[in-house]
């Protein structure tokens, strides 16, 4: 069952990112941006931008032109960056550390907060009124919570720093992800510097996942524990807490399993806007930084990563569910 699974979402994965990078490739081709004369430069004559041009093919059809990108992929040359001019799935792995390290932080921390909006009701008086504050944190645009941590944190109270990776740049660790590798080389004040720097844009992606997810739960666990196996687990004896966390919490799971998922898709928009804000060097700010420079390949690499993980958790989600909630079938 589930090898027939995968193979039906391999073989959907694939059409999915070919209709992506067409459209994309169609995008740019209507954007007013030329990539031959920003690798030129703005002073260089016409005729030379015109063979630059020529030697890239982008005066070829661009069904041509998207045929070409499509066989290079095959082989995995995803193309040259026009602006660092660096083969782009250098730039790639040298920023996916980054945003993977940022995206694992703001899942841990959301879905803590998930847990906590869901069961602060049940064991906290005031607990709804603690919730009315997550969901005015969580409601705010990302750009404008991003700026009122960094303003608070960081500008008022000078706890936390408001941007970058950490104050160290020359460390460099084997995985990339400096948390890990302050642990792994022995380096545990490179790992505090690394996580002081990581709350704040890990929060700011955080919110609207702990808000989406905790709703979810808090709503599928109150239907839960209105049915006749939790009044059972409470005839028992069993105390309040273990009947919600051992009985309630896996049986109205997968409702917040599926917004999760969602979330989670949600988080590579976000993350293009949070990056900026806080100069985080990962994926987000350097796609943003392409797509000022018009530069194509660089677009279209990113796409390609970004929409193979998305469909990555799409999968990783449904097979969750299922093992949450056998009923359900994949």
């Amino acid at each position: 069952m589930y090898a027939r699974f995968l193979l039906r979402r391999v073989g959907g994965m694939i059409l999915v990112l070919l209709a992506m990078t067409f459209g994309v490739f169609y995008l740019q081709s209507v954007v007013p941006a030329d990539p031959a004369r920003a690798i030129a430069g703005p002073t260089t004559p016409l005729t030379k931008v015109e063979e630059i041009r020529k030697e890239l093919g982008l005066d070829d059809p661009l069904v041509a032109q998207y045929f070409r990108y499509v066989s290079r992929l095959a082989h995995g040359d995803i193309g040259t960056s026009v602006r660092t001019r660096r083969p782009v799935a250098q730039d790639i792995r040298q920023y996916f550390p980054a945003s993977l390290e940022l995206l694992i932080a703001a899942l841990l921390i959301g879905v803590a907060f998930s847990m906590l909006f869901a069961l602060l009701p049940l064991i906290v008086r005031a607990g709804r009124s603690i919730n009315l504050m997550f969901i005015a944190a969580g409601s705010l645009p990302i750009f404008v919570s991003s700026l009122l941590l960094t303003y608070v944190f960081w500008f008022r109270l000078q706890w936390l720093p408001g941007g970058g990776r950490m104050a160290d740049r020359s460390f460099e660790g084997p995985t990339g992800m400096n948390v890990i590798d302050g642990i792994i080389t022995n380096e545990p004040v490179a790992s505090i510097d690394a996580i002081e720097h990581l709350i704040l844009p890990a929060l700011a992606l955080a919110f609207p996942i702990a808000i989406a997810v905790g709703r979810a739960l808090s709503s599928a666990l109150y239907n839960v524990l209105q049915q006749p196996f939790i009044a059972t687990a409470r005839g028992k004896g069993l105390h309040e807490l273990s009947v919600v966390l051992f009985h309630g919490i896996r049986n109205a799971s997968p409702p917040a399993l599926a917004m999760l998922g969602l979330q989670i898709r949600l988080l590579f928009g976000n993350l293009l806007v949070v990056e900026l804000v806080f100069s985080w060097p990962g994926l987000g700010l350097y796609m943003v930084q392409s797509l000022a420079s018009a530069d194509l390949p660089a677009v279209l690499g990113t796409t390609t990563v970004l929409g193979a993980f998305y469909l990555a958790v799409g999968a990783a989600v449904q097979l969750l569910q299922t093992l949450a909630d056998p009923r359900i079938e994949l």
